[in-house]
């Protein structure tokens, strides 16, 4: 579980700086918040899904990428980008835009705890 725990955060790290990256590109070049981290966290859901499944959680080597992953995932996806783009969405309404970018690391690092527990023992397994 520990080699696991850390490549989840390896590969969070990178993800989460690959999402907030083009979210602040996106945004910086005036997309809205709300379509900016839809697009941000597509590009850095792809990049968490595959790395996690093909090293993170693989079994004896073998990658778990297959469609009953796929689904789990987009699910989860579905629910924590829910959060999230509601979350910068009320950031950027309530303080501005570098409240949004400021903010969203912080709220996207929140929701991955739940997520390393989603993808060890329901999207991964």
């Amino acid at each position: 579980m520990l080699r696991q725990a850390i490549g989840y955060a390896l590969v969070g790290g990178v993800q989460l700086l690959a999402d907030w990256l083009l979210f602040v590109v996106l945004t910086g070049l005036g997309l809205g918040v709300v379509p900016g981290n839809l697009l941000a966290r597509v590009a850095g859901a792809s990049l968490g899904f595959w790395l996690n499944g093909r090293y993170t959680f693989a079994r004896n080597g073998q990658p778990r990428l297959g469609t009953r992953q796929l689904g789990r995932f987009t699910f989860l996806w579905l629910v924590t980008t829910t959060a999230s783009t509601l979350a910068v969405h009320v950031l950027d309404q309530a303080q501005g835009l570098q409240a949004a970018w400021l903010g969203k690391p912080m709220v996207d690092a929140l929701l991955a705890g739940a997520g390393f527990l989603a993808s060890k023992y329901w999207i991964y397994r």
